[in-house]
């Protein structure tokens, strides 16, 4: 049990590129008893735990693998979205969400499954076929529809993969999130970003459907004061339209 508190502790500070020294510092310890602690040598008390947790802003999932590991009861629940105390969160996520319309907005989790979306998404992704519970990893790389109705595809895909290892890098390499960048760097067949000078402030997706030309950017939020596994991951994204045809078409749609 020591060992595997002790390694995890050594994985999660090499991930974060951070020395026995600095990270002793920042927690307030020597760094020989943070060395003592990856070789075992030390067990640590809870409160140690989650000090070098906060430290290495380690996410609440692995906080709770690190606790067990040392012999301690877990700190983080995992609420599903349906139970009765997460009311308030649910119609937190269907407000912002419905309010957002007639622009697009969807809320994801972790993993990039889609856990809900308004109006104006069920228009738009919809007609490519995703539902509730579908992952926008795999209708990106895998959805015939995306790559022909999406008319700067390998710019999108470029994007997401940026996306994906910063969020993967913070799950400390999490298997899924880079099986999915494996996946969209295939779809590039090794072409690189030709262009040259400085990039625009934003990147939108660009559709085009029935001669629709839909030009997209969007911002992400998430709960800032979630002390809920499943609620510190979840993700709502907001698109945006990148210019007045997008923006009076999309009015259109609500309105009709």
């Amino acid at each position: 049990m020591g060992l595997e508190f002790a390694n995890t502790l050594k994985h999660w500070r090499q991930a974060r590129r951070i020395s026995q020294l600095d990270l002793g510092l920042s927690a307030g310890v020597s760094s020989r008893h943070i060395s003592f602690l990856e070789t075992g040598r030390s067990r640590p008390s809870r409160g140690m735990v989650l000090r070098l947790c906060d430290e290495l802003a380690v996410p609440f999932s692995d906080r709770n693998r690190m606790l067990t590991a040392a012999g301690l009861s877990p700190a983080y629940g995992k609420r599903q979205m349906r139970e009765e105390d997460m009311a308030p969160v649910r119609a937190a996520v269907s407000w912002t969400l419905q309010r957002h319309d007639p622009y697009p907005a969807m809320a994801f989790g972790r993993h990039w499954l889609l856990v809900d979306m308004n109006a104006a998404s069920a228009r738009l992704l919809g007609g490519l076929g995703l539902k509730v519970g579908d992952s926008l990893i795999d209708m990106l790389a895998d959805n015939p529809a995306v790559l022909q109705s999406l008319e700067n595809y390998e710019e999108v895909v470029r994007h997401t993969i940026a996306r994906l290892r910063t969020e993967s890098a913070h799950f400390g390499h999490d298997p899924v999130l880079e099986a999915g960048i494996v996946k969209l760097s295939a779809r590039l067949d090794g072409a690189e970003d030709a262009m040259i000078g400085i990039k625009p402030a934003v990147i939108p997706a660009i559709y085009l459907f029935g001669g629709i030309r839909l030009s997209l950017f969007s911002t992400i939020s998430q709960f800032g004061s979630a002390e809920d596994i499943a609620l510190s991951e979840l993700k709502i994204e907001m698109m945006f339209p990148a210019d007045d045809a997008t923006r009076h078409a999309l009015e259109g749609f609500a309105a009709s």
